[in-house]
């Protein structure tokens, strides 16, 4: 399986990240909705957007069964901004931030 990042379109008050996926049989396209809240200085980098997306399609695709297939359209929540943000962005203590300061 393969998948591709085919760009974003900004929509009203989100961005929507466009994907293909390619595998032997099928291609699927797939979209992925971000608030554009999510974008503030305590949150997702705007670069963050199309790796956000592209992990929880990739959690998706990999759950999915011959009677359960994955939906073409998702929306990131606070939950996979707070994972993601903890994954890629670790918070450091409190003394090893005042020890290197």
């Amino acid at each position: 399986m393969y998948i591709r990042y085919v760009g974003f379109n900004v929509a009203g008050s989100s961005r929507i990240y466009n994907y293909d996926v390619l595998d032997t049989k099928q291609k699927r396209e797939f979209t992925v909705q971000v608030q554009s809240e999510a974008f503030r200085p305590s949150g997702l980098k705007l670069q963050d957007g199309p790796s956000i997306c592209f992990d929880r399609l990739k959690r998706e695709l990999g759950a999915e069964t011959e009677e359960s297939r994955a939906a073409a359209d998702f929306t990131i929540g606070e939950r996979d901004i707070d994972e993601y943000l903890e994954r890629y962005y670790p918070r450091q203590p409190l003394a090893k931030r005042a020890a290197s300061g």
